[in-house]
């Protein structure tokens, strides 16, 4: 959806709202030792009115105007207008205050509260695990916090915060003197509630009829939560009597930075003996802070008349905790033996993984051991999984892993047996280029490699000669003539109209704040830039036939086919879940707009939420698309059923397409999708994707393919050996190449059999590419900062 950028939706869909996994292949990793996990969040932190406060209050006046530490752009729902001067100078305050390089989107409602007592409550927009940079990968983090630590935005789908205030309260309307003791100010609720949706928050629940408490997923909020013989509430059993009892005993924060911000006594949370839901665990106690100050801010009720317009030195240090790991709690019991130890080859290593004892949470690990049952050799991690090096290529080896806290060792679990194998052979064609999404083609009988560097934003185009590479930037470096001044995201798609040594190149791309499908043309000597779609006044209707230039997000994924017809690009619309395309025909200058598929179930077509991965091509008879369909999905925003859809016409007409359903969930398949790729092989038209079955789901974990001339005679190959399969998928006809536990794998088509490309691993995944160099089909690639050839050895 278009929420990054506040463009209105006009489809209401679950399904389109919810794929930031989808969309990065369902195992977007964020660290070679890490899978990315995502969770809704579902726990809201409200502040409730009190009664008149004791004595009238003022605003302190600011001594200083502050540096702005981070940027909040808010979507603002019903707010009557003169509640945003108030809304807005609690978000500046916070910007001065939490750091963070990633925009924070809030999404804020006015409206009536469930209870006429309540002011207002927030929660986070999702929460993250095992990203880049999280202090601690066991412990969920709320989105803002979350992006603040990996450095980038994990979830572009979902505002990072939800807040919605009570329309009924009676709210101090001016912007002087402050509240009058039967007014409640509203800047002192949007400051204390936007505290919740940074973090200031605990994810437990409580069942008040039997007495149970709940922490399904523990937060850095619950880990400095501690009970009072010193255990963290995060470690409790869950769901159980004993962290029900706790939920409503007395709980301190253990966080260094807030024990000292509190003279060295550990603040004393609110814990009241009946369960307060919104408002328990999630607050400084009332009886202890409510006279403290600017150190009142987070106890659960505003007085009327009472006033914060900063956060406290108290809350700061507090939220600064949360930036570290919190220490390890107290040990109960020796961890039991590790789960689905797995051992992966690599050159000259190995890589084991395993999933946490299943009394981890209580257990309280240290270390993992993973010991090279060949060699003795031994090394500690701290989690999965354990990258081996220094192993012989050709020779076996197993492994045995083993976890251990303060009170002793598990028993250790053995691995399966690997034989290390040597990647491809690598040149240089770009030294100084993190290379990203990429494509290649070729262009004036040399190829060209188009790709995106991801150190400055730029698209660039690698050309050949026939003895050295020129390297241009193609956008995202200007801002004049057409070229926008925004960094370059998304997929790349590039195609090739003309003959022998006078052909146009066709480079359709997006940037990542306007978030437009945009268009150049190189003719070798010069640049033309134009934006396709997404820069319209509003976003079309999803079921509108009549097609225009739309302001949905177009910037996920595109494809492009070029004929003696002319030139089309296929694109999806973010904000309908839908496939759109525009085709310019040959003579005529400006872009014709139409809807391929979503939209319905008649004719062939489908109601899916389509195009996340697509990929196109031209025959010399059809234009084919391939694409993914996603159907269903379920409460952790994890797709459970979809599909693979070819769609193909001859012409350029809208009402020639040809639709059908290669591939989709039934049987021990449970997801289709991940990526797709498309291409000419030996037996016709190749089409390739991956699969995941109802015991790997939300992984992948084999890749599948077939020639569309034979539909149904599909070819599945599992990755076992080499690790979880992903995006993204290129395809020569003969190999294809794939993405294994983050780094890149190939298949050899005809003798259905797999191999190691690289060894070095990539959160994001490898792109790539192929391209046909002095008769020798290379494989291209961004790999360590560079942008490499590779060949078989």
């Amino acid at each position: 959806m278009a929420r990054k950028n506040l463009r209105s939706l006009t489809r209401i869909s679950a399904i389109s709202t919810a794929f930031a996994i989808f969309l990065t292949g369902l195992v977007a990793p964020a660290s070679a030792q890490s899978v990315v996990r995502i969770r809704p969040a579902t726990q809201w932190g409200s502040v409730y009115a009190g009664p008149a406060t004791s004595a009238k209050q003022t605003a302190t006046p600011k001594v200083a105007h502050l540096e702005k530490k981070a940027k909040f752009i808010v979507k603002y729902n019903n707010f009557p207008e003169w509640t945003k001067i108030q809304v807005q100078a609690a978000i500046d305050t916070w910007a001065e205050n939490f750091d963070s390089k990633v925009p924070i989107y809030i999404d804020a409602t006015w409206g009536r509260s469930s209870s006429f007592s309540i002011l207002g409550s927030a929660r986070p927009g999702s929460y993250f695990a095992n990203f880049s940079g999280a202090p601690d990968p066991s412990l969920w983090y709320p989105s803002a916090l979350a992006n603040a630590l990996a450095g980038k935005d994990l979830d572009g789908d979902s505002p990072e915060m939800v807040i919605t205030v009570n329309s009924l309260a009676n709210w101090y309307r001016g912007n002087g003197v402050g509240p009058s003791k039967s007014e409640y100010d509203l800047q002192s609720v949007i400051l204390h509630e936007m505290a919740h949706g940074l973090g200031f928050l605990s994810t437990d629940s409580y069942d008040n009829f039997f007495g149970y408490g709940s922490i399904d997923q523990p937060t850095p909020y619950d880990a400095y939560v501690q009970t009072g013989d010193g255990r963290r509430l995060s470690d409790l059993p869950s769901p159980s009597l004993e962290l029900g009892e706790a939920l409503t005993s007395k709980l301190v924060w253990s966080g260094v930075q807030g024990i000292a911000a509190n003279g060295g006594v550990k603040p004393l949370l609110y814990t009241p003996k009946v369960y307060e839901d919104g408002s328990s665990i999630s607050h400084l106690d009332e009886a202890t802070f409510s006279k403290a100050g600017r150190d009142a801010v987070m106890s659960p009720n505003l007085d009327a008349g009472e006033i914060f317009h900063e956060p406290g030195p108290l809350l700061l240090a507090m939220m600064q905790d949360l930036r570290t790991k919190p220490p390890v709690g107290i040990a109960v019991g020796i961890p039991q033996t590790v789960r689905n130890a797995e051992a992966l080859l690599s050159d000259s290593g190995a890589i084991v993984k395993f999933d946490p004892p299943a009394n981890a949470r209580a257990a309280q690990i240290t270390s993992y051991t993973v010991k090279n049952v060949k060699t003795g050799a031994e090394k500690s991690f701290t989690n999965s999984p354990a990258v081996m090096p220094g192993l012989k290529n050709g020779t076996s080896y197993t492994f045995t892993v083993t976890a251990s806290n303060s009170l002793g060792t598990s028993d250790a679990v053995t691995t399966n047996a690997i034989t290390p194998q040597a990647g491809w052979k690598t040149s240089v064609i770009d030294p100084a280029a993190d290379a990203k999404n990429l494509t290649s083609v070729t262009f004036n009988t040399n190829p060209a490699v188009i790709y995106q560097d991801a150190n400055n934003g730029a698209l660039k185009v690698a050309l050949w000669n026939g003895k050295v590479w020129n390297k241009l930037t193609v956008d995202g470096r200007g801002g004049s003539a057409g070229r926008t001044r925004n960094a370059i995201t998304g997929e790349v798609s590039a195609c090739v109209s003309g003959y022998g040594k006078a052909q146009t190149l066709h480079i359709f791309y997006a940037d990542s704040v306007d978030k437009d499908l945009r268009y150049a043309t190189y003719d070798g000597k010069t640049f033309k830039y134009e934006v396709v779609d997404g820069n319209g006044p509003a976003v079309n209707g999803y079921e509108d036939p009549i097609r225009v230039r739309s302001a949905s997000d177009v910037s996920i994924s595109n494809a492009c086919s070029v004929s003696a017809a002319g030139v089309q690009v296929f694109y999806r619309d973010e904000s309908q879940g839908i496939l759109l395309g525009a085709v310019k025909a040959k003579g005529i200058t400006e872009w014709s707009y139409e809807l391929v598929d979503g939209d319905r179930k008649t004719d062939g077509r489908t109601t899916g939420d389509v195009g996340f991965h697509l990929d196109a091509l031209f025959d010399g008879k059809d234009t084919i698309l391939l694409y993914d369909s996603v159907l269903t999905i379920n409460t952790r925003k994890e797709a459970t059923s979809g599909a693979i859809r070819v769609a193909q016409r001859n012409g350029l007409s809208p009402t020639a397409w040809r639709y059908s359903t290669l591939d989709s969930s039934g049987g021990p398949i449970a997801v289709v999708g991940y990526d797709v790729a498309l291409q000419k092989g030996a037996r016709g038209i190749l089409a390739t994707w991956l699969t995941s079955s109802t015991l790997t789901l939300p992984k992948a974990e084999q890749i599948r393919w077939t020639y569309l001339s034979a539909p149904t005679e599909f070819k599945t190959l599992p990755t076992n050996g080499y690790g979880t399969p992903g995006k993204f998928l290129s395809s020569d006809g003969q190999t294809t190449i794939f993405n294994c536990q983050e780094r890149l794998c190939a298949v050899d088509i005809a003798k259905n059999t797999l191999s190691l490309v690289t060894k070095e691993q990539n959160p994001d995944g490898f792109d790539s590419a192929w391209i046909v160099l002095n008769k020798i089909r290379y494989l291209v690639s961004g790999i360590n900062n560079q942008l490499l050839l590779l060949r078989a050895t």
